[in-house]
């Protein structure tokens, strides 16, 4: 089926369709952290960005997702920042700093750069402090203008938030780190007496903290304009929730439901479900404050960006909230939606939706995936707002479970190989695709009194299982042989038999799916990784989105264990997660010779918008 994208245009976001252009478009995401180029200290830097910038001008990719950006603390999860609206200072360039004369940090730059080398296999988070000191002499040099234009102007202009960040921070240093609910009565109720001594005590280090944010702006500022010169949008990624130890939640403690913590509940791929920690919002103390969080949320991603990413897009609708008096334990087994009533749904989340559309013209993007409830459909058809659709998650359940095909796939949506809370594409394949969850299955053998340990070398291959996933023994060729191995009926065992139906044929499914003819194999070829990214570019979905180390797998590179290209692993707390590192600098990716392939996969799949 042809696509029309016409309709988009008369939709409730139509005005702002008619801005970006209703077209097909490919694009890239990544996290900042992961880049690097000849000029980064330790971490990806925000004009580093006009190498990738250059480099998505160069294979036809027209849009650039970044994940988020916020400032996180010391806590390095990009997802439960302690500010919805501040930027993370290890992103800063020193060298790029305004209003500096930095030629009495010369040494002090290059021992830096010497002792955070970049490109290392996993980022060293240590940067972050170092870069924060050295920032801080150099704000308090005197070579360094706190008075100039530009930075006055920018106080003046986010005063509505950046005031109570700057506190914040510098509360958060006092306190050595410790949340805000250990802090002294005055300040952790932010009672105006208490707070105005802080202020008054602190002058300079809460300028430092407003100075490091105006810093970050205008980086970012530069790189927005440098991508509309390269015709590339800018997609941020808007977090649905905060850190519980946040700016936001200190500042706005009515906003917050803070007995509470939000999460999702059990589903086929989480089934203990999920306690994310962040507190939920509390939509009455927002409302009544005539959504001015929203609005200045909303203001502030503007400045940076074309798109946005809502993250958790359903839980606008409903968030499954759970107890704190919960144990951990059950993570997100034991809890509720709220609201509770299912018809108050979607007018809950089209208010706060409309909100959003109406404080900035930027492209609102979603991130629906989980359980969804129709309404989420509902809306994100009426508003032409484009929704996700994952690859490997697009079958027929319950039914034959093979893969859609892409001519299938919503129009308004994004269509993607993976994500960054999955494998990358090479890891499913070799890893995860013709596999079952162990944990689930254990669980489900459990609950039907099956012993799980005497049937699992019956059932799985385990020398070929690895990362927590089983892998189906040839011999378990039917769900008949599966039955008669566990000694039990249809009945008996029928989550087990839905588990069977969808993985084992997966791989066979999937190698036909993409149009790959001969036997099946167990790695992923460059030729297999083109098949699969022309089959995803193809689809009817108005973006195609993948993530960078997808597109990087169309050509060779060193020898690494896919594996080890996970950005993030849902649900738990690994070392590895947010710190993958690129497998080339940004400078080597200008001449990579995948580029003539990706470019020639958006051209073919119609991608290609010609800069203007």
């Amino acid at each position: 089926m042809k696509p029309n994208y016409a309709s988009f245009l008369s939709s409730k976001c139509g005005k702002i369709w008619k801005k970006v252009g209703a077209k097909r478009r490919a694009g890239v995401t990544t996290p900042l952290f992961s880049l690097y180029s000849k000029k980064s200290i330790g971490i990806g830097e925000v004009p580093d960005l006009k190498l990738l910038l250059d480099w998505c001008k160069k294979t036809g990719l027209s849009i650039l997702q970044l994940l988020p950006l916020n400032d996180v603390g010391f806590d390095f999860r990009p997802y439960d920042a302690q500010s919805s609206m501040a930027l993370d200072p290890m992103y800063l360039s020193l060298e790029k700093l305004a209003d500096c004369d930095l030629k009495a940090f010369a040494k002090d730059l290059k021992e830096l750069r010497k002792q955070f080398p970049v490109g290392q296999g996993r980022v060293d988070y240590g940067i972050k402090k170092a870069k924060l000191e050295l920032l801080g002499r150099i704000f308090a040099s005197p070579a360094t203008s706190q008075r100039g234009k530009k930075f006055l102007s920018f106080l003046k202009t986010n005063k509505s938030w950046l005031e109570d960040y700057a506190v914040f921070k510098t509360l958060k240093d006092e306190f050595r780190m410790s949340g805000w609910m250990d802090w002294p009565e005055g300040l952790r109720t932010k009672q105006p007496k208490a707070v105005a001594e802080v202020v008054k005590k602190n002058k300079t280090k809460i300028l430092f903290y407003k100075w490091l944010q105006w810093q970050l702006f205008e980086q970012f500022k530069d790189v927005k304009q440098y991508a509309a010169k390269c015709g590339v949008l800018l997609m941020g990624d808007m977090p649905f929730l905060v850190s519980r130890d946040s700016a936001d939640v200190w500042a706005h403690q009515e906003y917050f439901r803070l007995d509470l913590s939000s999460g999702a509940p059990p589903d086929l791929y989480f089934a203990q479900g999920q306690r994310w920690g962040m507190p939920p919002y509390d939509w009455a103390g927002i409302e009544a404050d005539n959504f001015g969080y929203v609005r200045r949320k909303m203001k502030c991603a503007e400045e940076l960006f074309d798109l946005y990413r809502i993250d958790h897009f359903v839980g606008m609708f409903r968030l499954w909230t759970i107890s704190l008096s919960e144990p951990t334990e059950h993570a997100g087994m034991h809890g509720c939606f709220d609201p509770q009533d299912e018809h108050l749904w979607k007018d809950h989340g089209q208010r706060i939706l409309d909100v959003m559309l109406g404080s900035a013209k930027m492209l609102p993007c979603a991130e629906d995936l989980g359980v969804v409830p129709k309404c989420s459909y509902e809306i994100l058809e009426e508003y032409k707002i484009p929704g996700s659709d994952v690859q490997r998650w697009a079958r027929n359940w319950g039914k034959d479970y093979r893969f859609k095909d892409g001519d299938v796939y919503r129009e308004n949506s994004m269509a993607m190989l993976s994500t960054h809370d999955t494998s990358a594409f090479c890891a499913w394949w070799e890893y995860e695709a013709g596999t079952v969850d162990e944990w689930f299955f254990r669980k489900k053998c459990d609950e039907r009194g099956i012993p799980f340990d005497y049937f699992k070398e019956k059932l799985f291959d385990l020398a070929h299982s690895k990362h927590g996933r089983l892998r189906w023994r040839h011999e378990v060729e039917s769900v008949e042989r599966l039955l008669a191995i566990l000694g039990k009926s249809y009945d008996e065992a029928w989550h087990l038999v839905d588990a069977y139906k969808s993985s084992f044929e997966e791989r066979n499914f999937y190698w036909q799916h993409v149009g790959m003819t001969g036997p099946v194999t167990h790695t992923a070829s460059v030729e297999f990784v083109g098949k699969a990214l022309e089959s995803v570019n193809h689809a009817r979905s108005i973006f195609s989105l993948q993530i960078l180390q997808d597109w990087l797998s169309l050509g060779e590179f060193e020898e690494r264990d896919s594996w080890e290209y996970r950005i993030n692993v849902p649900g738990s707390m690994g070392e590895k997660n947010w710190s993958v590192v690129a497998p080339f600098s940004l400078e080597a990716m200008q001449k990579l010779p995948v580029n003539k392939a990706v470019r020639k996969i958006v051209v073919d799949s119609g991608r290609y918008v010609p800069i203007k």
